[in-house]
């Protein structure tokens, strides 16, 4: 199904829309966003709302570009310490350079208030397109990429709804396949490390999948038995601590990780505490990375597409700045990969 190109909107705020609405001189507009050393910081304040809620992009590039390209492609993700996110942005990188297009890339911390800032700041630099990973994002982010005509493309998930372009996986399906090799294998008692799912809808949705897989089999997911943190070995090791301190009859017997670097550090929090894998604890995660793999015993996990992903998404854009065809929304399959870090309860 072909996607008719993005347009852009006319009547676009100028200067002196900012300045009437700010209740100040475009002199004064152009000073705060130029050379705000020299505005007061109330005065300051009152411009950057008024650019805010008009949208305006101030650098006469992204007007003299509306007809131009640059050849450039922005890719605006969460973290640049998450490896996998460097692997997708590794292939989009090869798939555009093979096209003639060159990458540009930022990071907001799962911030998307920052995330809305950087794409702004991109755009005045004559960005044509974007790549995002995830589903959430501030609606404020599509309206000004629609007003300036720059293509994007959602990633590591798909939007069912097909509101937005989008290029993934299922994360909750996947969560839910990996919790029913842990049911079928007899547990019942089962955890669930995590990152925070604020602003993060790939956490969510696995913790989401873990959670159905549970009520399948009639069963729940208590919040003693569900743990949080920071996508580090670190902060993975304490979490899976806080599980293993429960009481042994409250404790799970097997924990499905998000990612696996929460498993790894599962695994590490279980070795300091003299608790067997797999043999008195079951361990997954999900992306079946090089790190899981050549743990001992190898890692239970998930093999994602984030290779074919940013491959898939550097195709749909340059199709998209190209006016040739393309598929807007791609659901690409997973698959569980078993090894030697979950068995059934001791």
């Amino acid at each position: 199904m072909e996607e008719k190109p993005q347009t852009t909107k006319v009547g676009r705020a100028n200067a002196s829309d900012v300045a009437r609405l700010a209740g100040v001189s475009s002199a004064t507009v152009s000073r705060a966003l130029n050379q705000p050393a020299q505005v007061d910081p109330e005065t300051r304040a009152r411009v950057q709302e008024a650019v805010t809620k008009l949208r305006y992009l101030p650098h006469g590039a992204a007007r003299s570009l509306r007809s131009q390209r640059t050849r450039m492609i922005g890719a605006v993700v969460p973290s640049f310490d998450y490896a996998l996110y460097a692997r997708t942005t590794s292939a989009l990188q090869r798939r555009l350079d093979a096209c003639g297009y060159s990458l540009v890339l930022a990071e907001h911390h799962y911030d998307l208030v920052a995330e809305l800032r950087i794409t702004g700041q991109l755009v005045q630099h004559g960005v044509d397109a974007f790549m995002f990973v995830g589903l959430d994002h501030d609606p404020a982010l599509f309206s000004m990429l629609e007003d300036y005509g720059r293509p994007y493309v959602l990633t590591w998930g798909v939007d069912h709804a097909r509101h937005h372009p989008s290029i993934g996986f299922d994360n909750r399906r996947a969560t839910t396949e990996v919790t029913r090799h842990l049911l079928a294998l007899g547990h019942r008692r089962i955890g669930l490390l995590s990152a925070p799912v604020q602003g993060n809808d790939r956490a969510r949705e696995r913790g989401a999948g873990v959670r159905d897989a549970l009520a399948e089999a009639g069963l729940d997911l208590p919040e003693e038995r569900t743990a949080y943190g920071a996508i580090a070995l670190d902060s993975a090791r304490s979490a899976m601590g806080r599980l293993l301190a429960l009481p042994p009859d409250r404790r799970p017997t097997a924990v499905v990780a998000t990612n696996d670097v929460f498993a790894v550090g599962a695994m590490m929090a279980c070795r300091a505490a003299g608790v067997v894998v797999p043999d008195q604890m079951s361990i997954t995660g999900v992306d079946n990375t090089d790190l899981g793999a050549t743990q001992t015993p190898g890692l239970t996990s998930v093999r994602t597409p984030v290779v074919e992903i940013g491959t898939a998404a550097a195709e749909q854009l340059v199709a998209r700045l190209e006016g040739r065809d393309h598929v807007p929304h791609q659901l690409l399959p997973f698959e569980l990969v078993q090894r030697g870090s979950t068995a059934a309860p001791g």
